[in-house]
Protein backbone atom coordinates (compact mmCIF):
# COMPACT_ATOMS: atom_id res chain seq x y z
CA UNK A 1 0.00 0.00 0.00
CA UNK A 2 1.09 3.51 -0.77
CA UNK A 3 1.87 5.60 1.95
CA UNK A 4 -0.86 8.20 2.40
CA UNK A 5 2.17 11.19 3.05
CA UNK A 6 5.37 11.06 1.60
CA UNK A 7 8.86 11.60 3.49
CA UNK A 8 9.62 15.09 2.88
CA UNK A 9 13.12 14.11 3.23
CA UNK A 10 12.95 12.22 0.05
CA UNK A 11 10.60 14.78 -1.58
CA UNK A 12 13.71 16.73 -1.83
CA UNK A 13 15.98 14.24 -2.70
CA UNK A 14 13.66 13.41 -5.80
CA UNK A 15 13.69 17.83 -6.33
CA UNK A 16 17.07 17.49 -6.50
CA UNK A 17 17.58 14.14 -8.69
CA UNK A 18 15.05 15.60 -11.34
CA UNK A 19 16.33 19.41 -11.64
CA UNK A 20 20.32 17.61 -12.10
CA UNK A 21 19.06 15.12 -14.23
CA UNK A 22 19.94 12.07 -12.88
CA UNK A 23 21.18 10.47 -9.64
CA UNK A 24 25.05 11.28 -10.30
CA UNK A 25 24.62 14.83 -10.90
CA UNK A 26 22.63 15.01 -8.23
CA UNK A 27 25.27 14.08 -6.13
CA UNK A 28 27.75 16.05 -7.42
CA UNK A 29 25.56 19.30 -7.51
CA UNK A 30 23.76 19.14 -3.88
CA UNK A 31 25.31 21.35 -0.94
CA UNK A 32 25.28 18.60 1.83
CA UNK A 33 26.99 15.15 1.37
CA UNK A 34 25.85 11.94 0.41
CA UNK A 35 26.74 9.27 -1.61
CA UNK A 36 24.98 7.82 -4.65
CA UNK A 37 23.86 4.65 -2.92
CA UNK A 38 22.22 6.20 -0.25
CA UNK A 39 20.48 8.92 -2.97
CA UNK A 40 18.99 5.56 -5.01
CA UNK A 41 17.75 3.88 -1.89
CA UNK A 42 16.25 6.86 -0.66
CA UNK A 43 14.34 7.47 -4.37
CA UNK A 44 13.21 3.90 -4.31
CA UNK A 45 11.76 3.79 -1.11
CA UNK A 46 10.09 7.00 -2.14
CA UNK A 47 8.68 5.31 -5.34
CA UNK A 48 7.73 2.43 -2.76
CA UNK A 49 5.80 4.84 -0.45
CA UNK A 50 3.62 6.76 -3.76
CA UNK A 51 3.48 3.25 -5.66
CA UNK A 52 4.62 4.49 -8.50
CA UNK A 53 7.79 5.19 -11.15
CA UNK A 54 9.00 8.48 -11.25
CA UNK A 55 12.00 8.27 -13.51
CA UNK A 56 13.61 5.78 -15.70
CA UNK A 57 17.43 5.51 -14.72
CA UNK A 58 19.38 5.11 -17.89
CA UNK A 59 18.80 7.43 -20.06
CA UNK A 60 17.36 9.37 -17.15
CA UNK A 61 14.09 10.31 -17.92
CA UNK A 62 11.31 11.48 -15.82
CA UNK A 63 8.01 9.77 -16.19
CA UNK A 64 4.58 11.68 -17.01
CA UNK A 65 4.16 11.25 -12.91
CA UNK A 66 7.49 12.15 -11.98
CA UNK A 67 7.12 15.32 -14.23
CA UNK A 68 3.31 16.01 -12.30
CA UNK A 69 5.34 15.31 -8.92
CA UNK A 70 8.67 17.99 -10.01
CA UNK A 71 5.76 20.48 -11.54
CA UNK A 72 4.43 20.60 -7.85
CA UNK A 73 7.95 20.62 -5.84
CA UNK A 74 9.91 22.79 -7.64
CA UNK A 75 8.43 25.95 -6.21
CA UNK A 76 8.86 25.22 -3.06
CA UNK A 77 11.96 24.21 -2.99
CA UNK A 78 13.39 26.12 -5.65
CA UNK A 79 12.64 28.87 -3.94
CA UNK A 80 13.41 27.69 -0.04
CA UNK A 81 17.14 29.87 -0.68
CA UNK A 82 15.37 33.38 -1.39
CA UNK A 83 13.17 32.67 1.54
CA UNK A 84 15.57 31.38 3.83
CA UNK A 85 18.09 34.88 2.78
CA UNK A 86 14.20 36.71 3.39
CA UNK A 87 13.49 35.45 6.64
CA UNK A 88 17.06 35.94 8.24
CA UNK A 89 17.29 39.27 6.82
CA UNK A 90 13.89 40.56 8.61
CA UNK A 91 14.79 38.99 11.63
CA UNK A 92 18.45 40.78 11.46
CA UNK A 93 16.48 44.21 11.43
CA UNK A 94 13.86 43.01 14.34
CA UNK A 95 14.54 44.11 17.32
CA UNK A 96 12.78 42.85 20.57
CA UNK A 97 13.14 44.65 23.89
CA UNK A 98 12.13 45.39 27.32
CA UNK A 99 12.95 48.36 29.27
CA UNK A 100 11.09 50.02 32.23
CA UNK A 101 9.35 52.70 32.00
CA UNK A 102 12.07 55.65 32.62
CA UNK A 103 14.70 54.30 29.73
CA UNK A 104 11.45 53.71 27.33
CA UNK A 105 10.47 56.92 27.80
CA UNK A 106 13.73 59.04 28.04
CA UNK A 107 16.22 57.22 26.08
CA UNK A 108 15.66 54.61 23.87
CA UNK A 109 13.62 57.32 21.68
CA UNK A 110 16.57 58.93 20.92
CA UNK A 111 18.35 55.13 20.33
CA UNK A 112 16.02 54.25 18.14
CA UNK A 113 16.32 57.34 15.83
CA UNK A 114 19.62 57.30 15.72
CA UNK A 115 19.56 54.06 14.75
CA UNK A 116 17.09 54.22 12.14
CA UNK A 117 18.98 57.02 10.53
CA UNK A 118 21.75 54.05 9.48
CA UNK A 119 19.12 51.09 9.39
CA UNK A 120 15.86 52.37 7.76
CA UNK A 121 14.62 48.66 7.81
CA UNK A 122 14.62 48.61 11.36
CA UNK A 123 11.86 47.06 13.36
CA UNK A 124 11.46 47.52 16.96
CA UNK A 125 9.40 45.72 19.12
CA UNK A 126 9.37 47.64 22.80
CA UNK A 127 7.89 45.77 25.85
CA UNK A 128 7.62 48.07 29.16
CA UNK A 129 8.61 45.76 32.17
CA UNK A 130 10.14 45.47 35.42
CA UNK A 131 13.00 43.18 36.76
CA UNK A 132 10.68 40.16 37.72
CA UNK A 133 8.88 40.39 34.30
CA UNK A 134 12.61 40.87 32.44
CA UNK A 135 13.30 38.07 33.84
CA UNK A 136 10.58 35.81 32.75
CA UNK A 137 10.76 37.53 29.10
CA UNK A 138 14.37 36.42 28.91
CA UNK A 139 13.60 33.08 30.26
CA UNK A 140 11.04 32.36 27.26
CA UNK A 141 13.31 33.87 25.23
CA UNK A 142 10.91 36.80 23.80
CA UNK A 143 13.00 39.64 23.75
CA UNK A 144 16.73 40.20 22.37
CA UNK A 145 17.48 42.82 25.14
CA UNK A 146 16.14 43.59 28.18
CA UNK A 147 17.39 46.73 30.51
CA UNK A 148 16.68 46.13 33.96
CA UNK A 149 18.09 47.21 37.42
CA UNK A 150 20.00 44.11 39.23
CA UNK A 151 21.37 44.17 42.58
CA UNK A 152 22.68 40.71 42.85
CA UNK A 153 24.02 37.48 40.22
CA UNK A 154 21.81 37.31 37.46
CA UNK A 155 20.44 33.98 36.65
CA UNK A 156 22.18 31.09 35.31
CA UNK A 157 22.13 31.71 30.97
CA UNK A 158 21.68 35.43 31.43
CA UNK A 159 24.56 37.56 30.31
CA UNK A 160 25.06 41.12 31.08
CA UNK A 161 26.55 44.38 30.11
CA UNK A 162 26.40 47.29 32.81
CA UNK A 163 25.32 50.79 31.53
CA UNK A 164 25.50 52.74 34.70
CA UNK A 165 26.02 52.89 38.39
CA UNK A 166 22.99 55.75 39.66
CA UNK A 167 23.23 57.55 42.89
CA UNK A 168 20.24 57.46 45.17
CA UNK A 169 18.69 60.63 46.45
CA UNK A 170 16.14 61.93 48.82
CA UNK A 171 13.67 64.48 47.45
CA UNK A 172 12.16 66.96 49.62
CA UNK A 173 8.40 68.96 49.10
CA UNK A 174 9.18 72.60 48.09
CA UNK A 175 10.47 74.85 50.88
CA UNK A 176 11.60 71.82 52.92
CA UNK A 177 14.89 71.93 54.01
CA UNK A 178 18.12 70.05 53.79
CA UNK A 179 18.48 68.46 57.29
CA UNK A 180 20.61 65.93 58.39
CA UNK A 181 19.13 62.24 57.51
CA UNK A 182 17.57 61.30 61.01
CA UNK A 183 15.80 64.52 61.29
CA UNK A 184 14.40 64.02 57.98
CA UNK A 185 13.33 60.41 58.90
CA UNK A 186 11.23 62.25 61.60
CA UNK A 187 10.06 64.90 59.72
CA UNK A 188 8.34 63.40 56.65
CA UNK A 189 6.40 60.47 55.65
CA UNK A 190 8.52 58.49 53.04
CA UNK A 191 7.12 57.51 49.19
CA UNK A 192 9.66 55.02 47.87
CA UNK A 193 9.01 52.75 44.58
CA UNK A 194 7.35 49.19 45.75
CA UNK A 195 9.76 47.08 48.29
CA UNK A 196 10.62 44.09 45.63
CA UNK A 197 12.24 46.65 44.13
CA UNK A 198 16.13 47.33 43.75
CA UNK A 199 15.86 50.80 44.61
CA UNK A 200 14.03 49.81 47.72
CA UNK A 201 16.69 47.09 48.77
CA UNK A 202 19.24 49.62 48.25
CA UNK A 203 17.91 52.14 50.54
CA UNK A 204 16.71 49.91 52.99
CA UNK A 205 20.96 49.07 53.34
CA UNK A 206 21.81 52.20 53.73
CA UNK A 207 19.87 53.14 56.50
CA UNK A 208 20.29 50.36 57.93
CA UNK A 209 24.27 51.43 58.02
CA UNK A 210 23.10 54.70 59.58
CA UNK A 211 21.31 52.60 62.04
CA UNK A 212 18.09 54.29 60.96
CA UNK A 213 14.40 52.76 60.29
CA UNK A 214 12.21 54.70 58.25
CA UNK A 215 9.18 52.44 57.03
CA UNK A 216 7.06 53.82 53.43
CA UNK A 217 3.77 55.39 54.10
CA UNK A 218 3.24 55.51 50.06
CA UNK A 219 4.58 52.75 47.62
CA UNK A 220 4.75 54.00 43.81
CA UNK A 221 5.13 51.60 41.12
CA UNK A 222 7.70 54.06 39.20
CA UNK A 223 10.04 56.50 40.08
CA UNK A 224 8.46 59.33 38.48
CA UNK A 225 5.49 58.72 40.38
CA UNK A 226 7.76 59.47 43.33
CA UNK A 227 8.63 62.59 42.15
CA UNK A 228 5.13 63.54 41.39
CA UNK A 229 4.30 63.31 44.70
CA UNK A 230 6.99 64.80 46.73
CA UNK A 231 6.11 67.60 44.61
CA UNK A 232 2.63 67.60 45.91
CA UNK A 233 4.05 67.73 48.96
CA UNK A 234 2.81 64.15 50.84
CA UNK A 235 6.22 63.18 51.61
CA UNK A 236 10.45 62.77 50.96
CA UNK A 237 11.01 60.05 48.44
CA UNK A 238 14.02 57.86 47.52
CA UNK A 239 14.50 57.65 44.09
CA UNK A 240 18.18 57.83 41.89
CA UNK A 241 19.78 60.53 39.64
CA UNK A 242 18.79 59.09 36.06
CA UNK A 243 20.98 61.06 32.93
CA UNK A 244 19.07 63.09 31.25
CA UNK A 245 16.06 63.05 33.47
CA UNK A 246 15.43 66.45 35.36
CA UNK A 247 13.30 66.62 38.89
CA UNK A 248 10.43 68.53 39.48
CA UNK A 249 10.85 72.35 40.37
CA UNK A 250 11.52 73.74 43.23
CA UNK A 251 11.64 70.08 45.34
CA UNK A 252 14.57 69.91 47.19
CA UNK A 253 17.35 67.40 46.45
CA UNK A 254 19.95 65.36 49.12
CA UNK A 255 22.48 63.00 47.88
CA UNK A 256 23.12 60.03 49.27
CA UNK A 257 26.97 59.52 48.95
CA UNK A 258 27.62 56.71 51.33
CA UNK A 259 24.48 54.84 50.02
CA UNK A 260 24.82 51.86 47.68
CA UNK A 261 24.39 52.82 43.65
CA UNK A 262 21.76 51.40 41.50
CA UNK A 263 23.12 49.31 38.66
CA UNK A 264 21.28 49.11 35.21
CA UNK A 265 22.51 46.20 33.12
CA UNK A 266 21.52 45.12 29.66
CA UNK A 267 20.83 41.60 29.47
CA UNK A 268 20.74 38.96 27.12
CA UNK A 269 20.17 35.14 27.02
CA UNK A 270 22.84 33.35 23.92
CA UNK A 271 24.34 34.92 21.11
CA UNK A 272 23.85 38.83 21.78
CA UNK A 273 21.58 40.49 18.41
CA UNK A 274 24.15 42.85 16.55
CA UNK A 275 21.59 45.52 16.63
CA UNK A 276 20.88 44.96 20.87
CA UNK A 277 24.83 45.47 20.73
CA UNK A 278 24.69 48.78 19.18
CA UNK A 279 21.86 49.67 21.87
CA UNK A 280 24.14 48.81 24.78
CA UNK A 281 27.16 51.25 23.33
CA UNK A 282 24.63 54.10 22.78
CA UNK A 283 23.34 53.72 26.35
CA UNK A 284 26.11 53.89 27.61
CA UNK A 285 27.27 56.82 25.55
CA UNK A 286 23.62 58.51 26.80
CA UNK A 287 25.20 57.55 31.01
CA UNK A 288 28.54 58.91 30.14
CA UNK A 289 29.90 55.07 31.06
CA UNK A 290 32.55 54.15 28.95
CA UNK A 291 34.14 52.12 31.56
CA UNK A 292 31.01 50.47 32.77
CA UNK A 293 30.75 50.23 36.71
CA UNK A 294 31.17 46.92 38.56
CA UNK A 295 27.99 44.97 39.61
CA UNK A 296 27.14 45.04 43.31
Amino acid sequence: MPSATPNLHHLELFYHVAKAGGITAAVRSMTYGIQQPALSGQIAALETEMGIRLFQRRPFQLTPAGRELYGFLAPFFGRLPEIAAQIAGKASSHLRLAAPATAGKKHLPAVISAMRKRRPDLEVTLREAGHREVMELLEREEVDLAISEIDGPVPPGIQQAILASLPLVLLLPPGAPAQDLAVLVKSWPLIRPSATTAVARLFAKGMAKHALHWPSRMEVSTIELVDAYVAQGLGAGVTVRVPGVRFSRNIGVVDLPDFPELVIAGLWRGKLHPLAEEVIARLRQIAGAAEPAQPP
